[in-house]
């Protein structure tokens, strides 16, 4: 199933407001088998809007538009869609409850403009938006869809899990699909495809692997397809993912599809291990990206944002001497950092990073991107240097990604 999304807004256009819907959108459908034919972003102009759903239409089965939903005058989505799909618009007593729920939630005064919104094109059947005013319609014409939604990412992304069930509800397929993923790291994505060359070539008819990197990790997906009276499909598939865990070998580090955060946090759930942080040049960017996930408080104990080498001294227990010779980037600092976190939380784990992110800082010995890093486990403590390129931010993201990859293998390694 072909899906397109169109992407409405001036703000997106000036490069005001970045897109994120697009990308929510295709990791809430590519997982259900469905392929994105194409991503477009368009202004708040009527022409532009009906031309951009037109042509969509002539490629792709299902159209999802975010944005032009709200309730100022530029907002034009509506009126531009029932032009198209023909239809006039009516009082929708469901639409305009929801309206006055969200209102009173959030403590605020109905006004006469958001209450318009629930006005919406006889044309349409509206999916109730649960986390705002601005009401989901869905259109159809000649066995195609197109669904409008909000542009706000908040009410977008808790809503596209109803929207998918509904799609997949509405285009009950004779094709049966299935997909697993893996998640690789410690290996580049040109050696991974040369080291899984002959898997593919004699993969059964129907699969495909498909390859999706981001730094430090590969994330494997194997797709698959057939008729839904193939009885035999599923044991194939089945063969052929256990295949293609074998043949990753050490590679392997989680089956699934996962961030380096929920790869850790399973880990240490699994291991009965809890892990605290120790970050000087990350910032915080580890313990931010594992709080962010629900329930992270059975196993992270908490953290230490050492920017200063006052606070690395005071609080984790560095050597003050140990800085002044070496500097707060090297071996001997980021390991007291990482035993001084689990005396101060008494975590049994731990990650520190001390580095220089740049744009400034670097010497010849020392460049922009060098991150010295630490883990302890259970006493045990382990260190390595990297050099990391990129700007400031690409530098904190991969040194973030890479001190929790390497807990799981340290850990791994522990067992």
């Amino acid at each position: 199933m072909k899906l397109s999304i169109i992407v409405i807004g001036d703000e997106i256009l000036l490069g005001q407001v970045t897109d994120t819907n697009s990308g929510a959108i295709a990791r809430t459908f590519d997982p259900l088998g469905w392929q994105v034919a194409s991503v477009s972003t368009v202004g708040d102009d009527p022409r532009v809007i009906s031309d951009a759903v037109n042509r969509t239409f002539d490629s792709s089965d299902f159209v999802i538009t975010t944005g032009g939903l709200g309730p100022t005058k530029d907002d034009i989505t509506k009126t531009v869609l029932m032009e198209n799909f023909g239809g006039h618009l009516e009082y929708d007593e469901s639409v305009a409850e929801n309206i006055r729920r969200v209102f009173a939630l959030r403590g605020l005064k109905l006004n006469a403009s958001t209450e318009a919104q629930a006005m919406v094109p006889s044309s349409c059947r509206v999916i109730q938006n649960l986390y705002g005013t601005a009401p989901i319609m869905w259109f159809e014409r000649d066995g195609k869809v197109l669904v409008s939604m909000p542009g706000v990412p908040f009410e977008t992304e808790g809503m596209l899990p109803e929207v998918a069930r509904q799609a997949i509800q509405h285009y009950q397929s004779e094709l049966r699909l299935m997909h697993r993923s893996a998640m690789v790291t410690g290996i580049t994505e040109s050696a991974l495809s040369e080291r899984l060359e002959d898997y593919e070539r004699n993969l059964a008819p129907g699969l495909h692997l498909a390859y999706l990197p981001t730094p430090g990790l590969i994330r494997l997906r194997l797709d698959g397809q057939a008729k839904a009276t193939d009885t035999e499909f599923e044991q194939v598939f089945n063969l052929a993912f256990e295949k293609l865990r074998d043949e990753l070998g050490d590679y392997l580090i989680y089956d699934g599809d996962a961030t380096a955060a929920e790869i850790l946090l399973d880990m240490l759930r699994r291991h009965g291990l809890t892990v605290a942080t120790a970050e000087s040049c990350t910032g915080g960017s580890i313990a931010s990206r594992i709080t962010a996930i629900a329930g992270a408080s059975d196993v992270y104990a908490g953290s230490v944002v050492s920017y200063s080498n006052d606070v690395k001294n005071r609080a984790l227990g560095v050597a003050a001497d140990d800085l002044a010779t070496y500097g707060a980037v090297s071996r001997p600092v980021v390991e007291q950092m990482a035993r001084g976190v689990c005396r101060l939380t008494g975590a049994r784990c731990s990650m520190a990073t001390s580095g220089i992110a740049g744009p400034g800082g670097g010497t010849p010995e020392k460049p922009v991107g060098t991150v010295w890093m630490a883990w302890c486990v259970d006493g045990r403590v382990e260190s390595r240097e990297f050099h990391f390129p990129g700007n400031r931010a690409r530098v904190i993201d991969r040194a973030a990604t890479e001190a929790m990859l390497q807990l799981v293998n340290q850990i791994r390694n522990h067992e």
